[in-house]
């Protein structure tokens, strides 16, 4: 009774703010991501005769409201394997935590595919994207992988992601790390108190559909510059409800204003930043190698990506 996944991250391209129903996770509105390698989470969870359940991320012993998180995901599968036994659970990240780059995505969808896995159930990715959901939001859309679409629904049953486009459809992601402590959290509980949430909330089927248009026609450019133009909105928002959070740093806007010359200067780069600092510069993917250059001359530590795939069962087991 013990498997492990590996999951990407993602990066938001049409995000999701807010939570209609923060227990089930429902979103107000549809969102759109892709999924980034070759980051990775590793999740090993075995269910078994244990006095209790256990985890660990990265070494840490966890507990408290983040093994409240865990245990949103891990007690709907028990509910439909029709078990109680307890588990131990253990997640390594190989890309820097909290600081913007997804973890939490990858690690509940590492860990909705493991326990489904290890409790004997035998599900599709949509149903395991469901599980995932109850974890975090965004953990949904990294399980199908990809560029996916997560349905926001009305129920549980009906809130679900699927892929739009596989790995076949390329994109250059430059990573710019701009360490900040994010508080994804916060953020989506103060959503609905800016006075431009419900602007954006109207713009968001309009905006789903360009967006979807522009992954079914393979135009990188387009689905750049749509995830750039919702990272504006998005931030809005934030900066805008009662928190006033501003998350963004002194190098955020650095590279917002380089990415800005860049396009001033020929080179198709445009930025997407989820809730925290770091900033996503996309471009093509025969243009990644100067974009990074770019970023780097700002003194600005990078990483790499490409689309990644959906969620998938390992055998190398970290315990």
């Amino acid at each position: 009774m013990k498997a492990t996944a590996v999951a990407h991250p993602i990066q938001g391209l049409i995000k999701y703010h807010g939570l209609a129903d923060p227990l089930l996770r429902l979103p107000y509105h549809d969102s759109i991501s892709v999924c980034t390698a070759p980051l990775t989470t590793r999740t090993t969870i075995e269910f078994g005769d244990f006095p209790r359940d256990a985890a660990t991320i990265d070494a840490r012993p966890i507990g408290g409201h983040e093994m409240e998180r865990i245990l949103s995901v891990v007690e709907p599968v028990r509910a439909r394997a029709k078990m109680r036994t307890r588990f131990r659970m253990a997640s390594t990240n190989d890309f820097p935590s909290n600081i913007g780059l997804g973890a939490s995505a990858s690690g509940f969808a590492a860990l909705a595919l493991a326990s489904s896995t290890a409790a004997g159930l035998d599900l599709d990715l949509q149903e395991v994207s469901r599980i995932a959901r109850r974890g975090a939001g965004s953990a949904a859309r990294a399980v199908t992988g990809g560029f996916s679409k997560w349905k926001m629904g009305v129920a549980d049953e009906d809130s679900f992601s699927v892929q739009l486009a596989g790995t076949d459809l390329q994109l250059a992601m430059v990573i710019a790390l701009v360490p900040a402590y994010k508080e994804t959290e916060d953020a989506h509980r103060e959503a609905t108190t800016s006075p431009f949430f419900h602007a954006r909330l109207a713009e968001m089927p309009r905006l789903i559909a360009e967006m979807e248009l522009a992954i079914r026609r393979k135009e990188i450019r387009a689905v750049c510059a749509l995830a750039e133009r919702d990272t504006l909105m998005l931030h809005g928002i934030t900066m805008t409800g009662a928190g006033e959070m501003v998350l963004w740093r002194p190098d955020t806007l650095r590279v917002i204003l380089a990415v800005k010359k860049m396009r001033e200067e020929g080179l198709p780069a445009f930025f997407s930043i989820d809730t925290g600092a770091t900033v996503y510069v996309n471009t093509s993917p025969d243009r990644g190698d100067e974009v990074e250059s770019h970023i780097k001359e700002l003194g600005i530590e990078t990483i790499r990506c490409t689309v990644g795939g959906p969620a998938r069962l390992v055998t190398d087991h970290l315990f």
